[in-house]
């Protein structure tokens, strides 16, 4: 996968995902028990390490090639 690709998609869940976040916020979520432990659960961690993805994911990638090729 082409990295401009790879950006799209991650960019796309990041703001889709993030919906329900607002609806948390702004909603009546928060008062909602299933749904309140989603967002806070599963939600917020997945928009969260997306965004750390987006940011600092060059990097990452950058460190697990230099790991694979010491092993090799």
């Amino acid at each position: 996968m082409k990295a401009a690709t790879e950006r799209k998609i991650i960019r796309w869940f990041h703001i889709l995902a993030s919906i329900p976040i607002l609806g948390y916020i702004y909603g009546p979520v928060a008062a909602l028990p299933e749904p309140a432990f989603a967002v806070r659960v599963i939600i917020l961690p997945a928009v969260i390490l997306s965004g750390f993805w987006l940011w600092l994911g060059h990097y990452a990638k950058k460190w697990w090639r230099a790991r694979r090729q010491a092993a090799h």
